[in-house]
């Protein structure tokens, strides 16, 4: 960072740094994979849980994982479908994503 009176780096000075291959950019298998993990857990916790009779914290822990999960990629789709309409308020770069 240059100091008060000194002279800040020319750009030309900088290399651009080249952007992230689409399928480390792309948000979406995480989304999905993580969300059907914890739907996974539902269903072994739910399994076991209706074995023993009792109803554990891991149950509930992983209903809410799969809720956020389902909650989490609306948005995200919400927020990609409004840069595609060029809305002003939407996050920015994700229309290049698309298919």
């Amino acid at each position: 960072m240059a100091q008060d009176g000194e002279t800040a780096p020319s750009e030309a000075a900088h290399r651009p740094v080249p952007p992230l291959p689409r399928r480390l950019a792309d948000p979406t298998p995480v989304l999905l994979i993580g969300t059907a993990l914890w739907f996974a857990g539902v269903v072994l916790f739910g399994w076991n849980d209706l074995a023993d009779g009792t109803v554990g914290i891991q149950f509930f822990t992983c209903i809410a994982g799969t809720a956020l999960g389902v909650i989490g990629y609306g948005v995200f789709r919400w927020q990609r479908n409004a840069a595609r309409r060029g809305s002003r308020g939407s996050w920015q770069g994700l229309s290049g994503l698309d298919t």
